[in-house]
């Protein structure tokens, strides 16, 4: 079985991609899913102060806020992943 030649490529038929920069990505990104930024904002945001709280000698108030960081930075993963679960839903459809 001979094989002739590939047909001739049609430009028409490829995908076209447009240059994106990091703020347009990040806008678009973070409409698509808001959760996430909010999510490392709190988790930032709490770890900030638990530092704090740390260097002035509150360890109880700064053990509190090592544990809610944590409950902060799986939030965020949850947001993450529920995202990229969102989004093979939709490209699917």
């Amino acid at each position: 079985m001979a094989a002739g030649p590939p047909p001739p490529l049609d430009p028409g038929s490829l995908p076209t991609f447009t240059d994106e920069g990091f703020t347009e990505k990040f806008l678009r990104k973070t409409r698509e899913n808001p959760l996430v930024p909010f999510g490392c904002l709190c988790t930032v945001g709490i770890l900030a102060y638990g530092i704090l709280c740390f260097k002035k000698g509150n360890t109880r108030r700064s053990q509190l806020m090592m544990r809610a960081r944590v409950l902060a930075q799986g939030f965020t993963i949850a947001a993450v992943v529920g995202g990229m679960m969102a989004t093979t839903v939709k490209s699917r459809q």
